[in-house]
């Protein structure tokens, strides 16, 4: 191994045992912790002494069990603060593109509504004729299902409202009329865990989107990926799905997302 690329191993053995505490429910007798790192108790014992002197664990008198301490506080603390998901997510749009091989759009919740802040296009991509600034429609973009599935109902419903009366004066059949039937369309999202249209918004293109939460649970931003149907895999639970789902989910856990989402 390269001297650049030569770490400290006592250094990565001994985080296992932050780790450990870090997924589990509460705090840990010596023996349990030592098990869940998969080390010997007398060696995650050493460790644990100096954690306790910088601050990284603590251990309760009263029961003996060990925990995160205050320095590990401050500093899950200090990187929450510097996360940015739109940012980090910018970051990662060649690797998503090399993932996903098709376009691929960032959105936030704006004031109008879904807003695109961010797109790139691989070489033979198809963007739809995305523009940064656009607003794409609740009911009939994925980018917008996915939002309305996760976003609280306030925070959706006087355009949900709108769009349904316009399906309506529109007789689009493919497309919710009523709240009920708007609510099951979201509540398919949320199990599914992306939103999905087809022949939809645009026609001949497919597009799939995912949501990405924020270490409060809430949904920060979406990415959604989009294609014509000729070259685009459309089924749930397809290759293009499962991406883009692994791409959000990785980005929600790097922005500090516990894995329970708030709606």
């Amino acid at each position: 191994m390269d001297k650049e690329r030569t770490g400290i191993q006592s250094v990565e053995v001994g985080f296992a045992l932050l780790q450990a505490l870090a997924d589990a429910p509460g705090p840990l007798m010596l023996k349990d912790l030592a098990a869940a790192a998969h080390m010997p108790a007398a060696k995650a014992h050493r460790y644990l002494v100096s954690y306790q002197r910088s601050g990284l664990v603590v251990q309760d008198a009263a029961t003996a069990r060990y925990d995160l301490g205050p320095m590990a506080l401050q500093l899950g603390l200090a990187a929450l603060r510097r996360s940015d998901p739109v940012r980090l997510a910018r970051e990662r749009l060649p690797e998503m593109l090399a993932q996903l091989n098709h376009t691929v759009a960032l959105a936030v919740w704006g004031n109008r509504g879904a807003t695109i802040v961010h797109w790139e296009e691989p070489p033979q991509g198809t963007t739809g004729h995305l523009r940064l600034g656009d607003v794409m429609p609740l009911l009939s973009s994925a980018t917008g299902r996915c939002f309305g599935a996760w976003l609280p109902a306030g925070r959706t419903a006087p355009l949900l409202q709108s769009e349904l009366e316009l399906a309506r004066s529109n007789q689009r059949g493919d497309l919710p009329q009523t709240p009920e039937a708007a609510e099951a369309l979201f509540a398919e999202v949320r199990e599914r865990g992306s939103a999905r249209v087809a022949d939809t918004l645009l026609p001949s293109v497919v597009a799939f989107c995912a949501p990405v939460f924020d270490a409060r649970g809430h949904v920060a931003l979406a990415i959604t990926t989009l294609g014509t149907i000729a070259s685009f895999d459309p089924h749930w639970g397809g290759a293009v799905d499962r991406a883009l789902q692994a791409v959000a989910a990785q980005l929600s856990h790097d922005v500090g997302f516990d894995g329970r989402a708030q709606r």
